[in-house]
Order: C-alpha cells, then structure tokens, then sequence
C-alpha cells in the first residue's frame, strides 16, 4: 500500500480510502451485514489501509437521525484495539443544524457512536449553497474553532456538492481549513468543482481527497462496445476499476481516493490496484485514449447545452442547466440507478423541469438554440419514469 501525506497535517493516509457508505447490507440498508463488512474491514487493514471515512446518516433508516455506520466502525475498532492505528473521518449533518448549539450535540453523539474521544478529521457533510449560508447562520466557524481548541477534533474540512462559485465562496471564509473532499473522476473534470476545484486545493497545501472515483459504479457498468474497444487498445491492460483509480492516484497532489465498496472481492480487487500504482504510472497514449472514452460518453449526450447559464434565472425557478446536466449525464453512462439521484437531491424540488411554465423567454436567450421547453418537458418525463 502507498501512503501520501495529507495536506499539511500530521497524517500520512493510504491512497485508497475506505468509504463507508456501501457497506454491505441485510433486506434493509440501514442493517448492515456486520460478518461481512468485518471480513471487509480486517482486509482492509491487514493490507494497509489507514483511512476510513463515514458519517452520521450512513446506513440510516431517515435523514433525520443517526445510521449505523458509525457505531459500527467505533465498535469494531474497539474490539480489535487499533483505534490509534486508524484515521477516522466523520462529518457533521449539515441539514440537520438549527442552532449553534446543535452542532456540539451532534458531534458529542457522534464520538459516543464512534466509541472515541476525537476523530481525525470532522467534516461539514455534503455542503451546497443553502446548507452553507444555514451554517453560517449559526456561527459555525466558532464551533470548528472550538472543536480544534478542545481537541475534539484535530483537523477540520468539509465535502461539497456545489459550484466552482460556492467552493471559492466557502474556501475564503476561513482560514483554517485542513482537509478538501471532492467529487472527481476522468469524466468529471468540468463538472461540479472537478479538476480546478481539485486543483486549488493542491495549490492552498490542504488535504486533497477524491470521492466518487467511479461515479457511483456508472464507470464500470453497461460500458459501451467503443469505450471497451479503445481500452483493449492501450499500453497497459486495465480493468474498468482500475482504469478510474489509476486516472486520480496518478495525480501527484491526489491524497487519498475513497472507494465504498460493498463487499470482499472489491476490497481485494481495490486493494491490489492501489499497491502495484505510482504517480504518472499512466503513458501518454493512455491518457489520450481516457480523454476518447470522455468524448464517446459526451456524445451519447442528446441535448447540446453547454452550461453557459445566458437562459438563467428562470422566472420558475427551474434550474435549466442541472435538469439538462443530469439528463445528459443517465443518457450518456446508461445507468439510471446510480445516475438519476443527483436530479433530485442536487436541487429543490421547485428548480426541477417539471416547473417549466413553457413561456419562451429562455429560448431566445440561448446561444445554442435550443428550444428549452421542449427540452425541460422531455427531462420531467424521463425521470418520472426513474
């Protein structure tokens, strides 16, 4: 296993982290396989890996209160008595905040479940521009100054779903931030933060940590003849796993990549992936053809929006850009189980194309001449339907 130190703190991580988000399940998710996933996790570890991130509402039943991800890892640790061995990540329920106090019961609740009295990293979860400005609204960088005074944290970061724009906006809103978790894979580049939120973390000596190497699964599944053709053609023989990994691992300012893997066989496969990878492992010709299978999946895209946001602000609200990127993103990968979710849970429900009143005045301002109503109603209907 190869080790990277994060950031500028005094942890030095595996480059393959372990999610636990996935963790494999009995009928109901929230009831995790607790045999299995402990297979999982004593190969994990007995192979290296140093690093395991969770969260509050893993494994839960509601959004609303704890999941049993946390209580879990915490028990687990325990009985094996290599708490100090690991590096525990964890992350505060954004959504959940309603005052300042709230956050300091929640992260108290959150060691109690842990079964510990500090965790590596403490991250605000998940955060998109409304959980933001809520947070700040209750004093939130007084409570990450506090948890870092009483130890209760050493090191303090945050996950985003947002914007480039949000990501700079809360990026200068304190000065103390550690460590970075982003969305990024090889077709994730321009979406989201992507490659220049990546970047500027790198360029700030924060901690640089990848979730979503294979988009939820969609990169390893209902893989195109012309992408599995371009593979074959490579220097190097790589599974589709391994083809995603190696993408971000090869990056010298990537810390750690956190893959959720759900059950034994892909903790082995990404366990042997991340030990035979080094930094710029991957050949030009390689590289090239990653950016042939991007341009295979863009264009299986059927609506040619390019993001430019001139048809914005609707006077609906809907958000025509999301509606469309998501649209794209289930008919490019072919993997609407995975892929639809974000349509949903990345806007409000009175952003989403099913608001579109069909007045017009969109459609004169877009460049590409796309007929947006049209569009929007194609996009309501299709994830009705998923």
């Amino acid at each position: 296993m190869l080790y990277r130190k994060l950031g500028k703190t005094d942890l030095e991580v595996s480059n393959l982290g372990f999610g636990c988000m996935r963790l494999p399940h009995k009928d109901k998710f929230h009831e995790i396989d607790e045999v299995e996933a402990t297979k999982m996790f004593d190969y994990a570890i007995d192979n290296g890996v140093n690093y395991f991130d969770t969260a509050y509402s893993y494994h839960t039943e509601s959004m609303k209160k704890g999941g049993n991800a946390e209580p879990f890892l915490g028990n687990y640790l325990k009985e094996r008595g290599n708490r100090d061995d690991v590096i525990i990540q964890t992350k505060l329920p954004s959504w959940l905040v309603d005052s300042r106090e709230s956050m300091d019961v929640l992260l108290d609740e959150q060691l109690k479940r842990l079964e510990t009295d500090y965790v590596d990293v403490y991250m605000l979860h998940s955060l998109k521009v409304d959980f933001w400005y809520n947070l700040m609204d209750h004093d939130v960088l007084d409570f990450l100054d506090s948890i870092l005074e009483d130890g209760r944290a050493k090191y303090v970061g945050f996950s985003i779903h947002d914007d480039l724009e949000v990501f700079f906006s809360i990026m200068g809103a304190y000065d103390k931030w550690d460590v970075i978790l982003t969305q990024m894979n090889y077709l994730d580049e321009d979406y989201k933060t992507g490659l220049p939120g990546v970047e500027f973390i790198a360029s700030e000596g924060l901690g640089n940590v990848i979730m979503e190497p294979l988009r939820g699964g969609s990169l390893v599944n209902n893989i195109p003849d012309e992408v599995t053709a371009l593979f074959n053609a490579a220097d190097k023989k790589r599974s589709p796993v391994a083809w995603a990994l190696e993408y971000l691992w090869d990056k010298p300012f990537v810390n750690s990549v956190l893959s959720g893997m759900s059950n034994l066989e892909q903790v082995k496969e990404n366990v042997a992936i991340a030990s035979a990878t080094e930094v710029n492992s991957i050949s030009e010709h390689d590289k090239q053809i990653l950016k042939d299978v991007c341009n295979v999946y863009k264009s299986r895209e059927e609506i040619p929006c390019t993001g430019c946001r001139y048809c914005m602000p609707c006077h609906n609200n809907v958000n025509i850009p999301h509606c469309f990127k998501q649209y794209n993103i289930c008919k490019s990968l072919d993997y609407v189980d995975k892929t639809a979710a974000p349509y949903f849970w990345l806007a409000g429900e009175d952003e989403r194309a099913d608001n579109c009143s069909f007045c017009g005045e969109c459609d004169i301002r877009c460049p590409q001449g796309i007929d947006i109503g049209a569009e929007l109603e194609k996009v309501a209907e299709f994830f009705k339907r998923n």
